[in-house]
């Protein structure tokens, strides 16, 4: 599964970048993330990791994210938990004065059961991805 999905917010990619890379404000724009609990000390930085709570397609989902990749322009995350391990980049890239293009990337191979779910996974990963970017547009771009 490889699911991209992007969008234009009008805010420069620093605003962006700080807002989106933080994890204390992911339950604000992820609609599924119930909870974040830090495992590492704060800031964030590689090697930081992150344990994340949410709902999705009706279950309940536990996961740790460890940086991978952190700087002014793009975040990796990775998780190997679970029987569908994931990786998470975000891109932060100029568009139009003073806005950003921010690409969420989300991919991993899925095991057992999962793996004959991936098309459909992928399908609701790319609709709640869409969802997810519109909510940080909104919270962006009215504060």
């Amino acid at each position: 599964m490889d699911v991209v999905t992007d969008i234009v917010i009008d805010r420069s990619p620093d605003v962006v970048a700080a807002y989106a890379s933080d994890p204390d404000n992911v339950p604000a724009w992820y609609a599924n993330i119930k909870s974040v609990e830090w495992k590492t000390e704060r800031p964030l930085r590689v090697g930081s990791q992150i344990a994340f709570v949410a709902q999705f397609l009706g279950k309940t989902l536990a996961y740790t994210y460890e940086i991978i990749e952190l700087d002014a322009r793009h975040l990796v995350m990775r998780t190997a938990e679970g029987p569908f391990p994931m990786e998470t980049t975000y891109t932060w890239e100029p568009a139009a004065a003073g806005k950003t293009r921010m690409t969420l990337r989300n991919r991993g191979t899925p095991s057992g059961f999962a793996s004959v779910a991936a098309p459909l996974m992928a399908v609701a990963v790319r609709r709640a991805n869409q969802k997810d970017l519109a909510l940080l547009k909104h919270r962006l771009e009215t504060s």
